[in-house]
């Protein structure tokens, strides 16, 4: 790498030095720009590393350093909060991932620190800086950005709104669940179009989410969002969208505790989530609400009676999946009669109609079924020789999953798969 301005010869300069030198380092305890300048021609590595940490070096030196060729000098220069930023706007391109996210840690740390009082051109520098960072193809360094911004008041928002609509949920995930910055606008366009598994339980997180959103929330069916919802505390959630909820609850594990927990129940939601949560819950939730006397035995009078008809219904399980193996020898157990299982039948029975269909064991059907996994689902529904409109019935009326977890037909009818495709992801869940 070529020099900066020559002054004294590198060779009589770090002679100089060396009679100077005080600790471990080797470097003067401070030095004036010449003589750091004239030191870098012939310094060692080391000592152009030493030069590239400390803070009472001029910007001049910390731009040279920054095209070093030693990674480690880099480093040290990507750290330095001295460094002018037209040398991080350089250090953003860097081909070492460790001087990206370096830098990412300091400019992290500085952005929210910047006040209105600082230069115009050095703020605007920074920014076009973090830009870069936030689209790093490293997720490493995104993440550290995420972190490092999640609190703050004073950055750009189009750089927020970036950070929240990554692909990888370490880094949107901090920006999601804390950022001041996102409005309700900008948390509704992305439960509607993220992709990204975490992304909605993130934002359920929240503190004081308005009811707008605990809205598009509860719409989405995304059992882990929703329960992180009702275990938000600060959430705001109508009683026409708790409602919904207790509506479709009764078939999700995930949402009884949140729900039996969840604050200030009325009377209503009590009474309905009495009905199918257990009795530990139904306690808690009478303690919690505190009820009269009354009321809450009258309520555990109810759980205790359907927990006795809950006893009965599950010996009458075994008549169930007797009736689809009966179905099953005489020719009948076909996509007319899964549709029916599915609508109305006992769950169990729709797990033993696809095991003898598809010829595999019911804890691995079990299995596929409760991964709420599109792919895995039609996969199934195709072993078992089944059409693809049975699939669909599958996916939404039994796995409820949501609109952008399906796997849709091919023109309306076929399978959209190929065989091999389906083998292989059955194949996960074989024992």
């Amino acid at each position: 790498m070529g020099g900066i301005p020559e002054g004294e010869p590198g060779g009589g300069m770090l002679k100089r030095f060396t009679r100077k030198l005080t600790g471990k380092t080797g470097l003067p305890d401070s030095m004036s720009y010449e003589e750091a300048r004239d030191l870098l021609n012939d310094a060692t590595d080391a000592v152009r590393t030493e030069l590239a940490r400390r803070e009472d070096i001029e910007p001049e030196i910390l731009y040279y350093l920054a095209t070093d060729d030693s990674s480690d000098v880099r480093r040290k220069v990507a750290a330095n909060a001295q460094t002018p930023r037209q040398a991080d706007r350089l250090l953003t391109q860097d081909g070492d991932d460790d001087v990206r996210v370096e830098l990412a840690r300091k400019i992290g740390r500085i952005l929210p620190d910047l006040d209105d009082y600082d230069r115009v051109r050095v703020r605007e520098l920074t920014i076009e800086v973090l830009e870069n960072l936030a689209q790093d193809q490293l997720p490493r360094v995104r993440q550290i950005v995420a972190d490092e911004l999640k609190h703050a008041r004073n950055v750009p928002h189009h750089v927020v709104t970036t950070l929240a609509r990554d692909v990888e949920l370490i880094v949107a995930a901090p920006i999601l669940e804390y950022s001041p910055l996102l409005n309700d606008d900008d948390l509704k366009e992305i439960i509607a179009t993220s992709t990204v598994t975490g992304a909605l339980e993130a934002i359920a997180r929240r503190a004081s989410l308005s009811e707008s959103i605990a809205d598009s929330i509860a719409a989405s069916l995304d059992i882990p969002a929703v329960a992180a919802l009702l275990a938000n505390p600060s959430a705001q959630i109508r009683e026409e969208t708790l409602d919904s909820i207790i509506d479709s609850a009764e078939e999700i594990d995930e949402w009884h505790e949140p729900l039996a927990l969840r604050p200030s129940l009325s009377l209503r939601a009590i009474r309905r989530v009495a009905s199918f949560v257990g009795s530990s819950l139904v306690n808690i939730m009478i303690e919690r609400n505190e009820l009269p006397a009354h009321v809450g035995a009258e309520i555990r009078r109810k759980v205790r009676s359907r927990i006795e008809v809950e006893d009965l219904d599950e010996s009458e399980e075994k008549p169930a999946v007797a009736d689809v193996e009966k179905l099953h020898k005489a020719g009948k157990l076909d996509d007319k009669a899964m549709c029916d299982l599915i609508t109305l039948g006992p769950r169990l029975a729709v797990v033993e109609g696809l095991s003898i269909l598809a010829g595999l064991r019911p804890v691995t059907v079990k299995s596929v079924l409760e991964s709420r996994n599109g792919v895995a689902i039609t996969s199934l529904c195709w072993k078992a020789g089944l059409a693809m409109r049975t699939a669909l019935r599958l996916q939404t009326d039994y796995a409820c999953l949501k609109p952008d977890q399906l796997v849709n037909a091919k023109d309306g009818v076929d399978y959209p798969l190929k065989p091999e495709e389906m083998d292989l992801h059955l194949s996960f869940f074989s024992e």
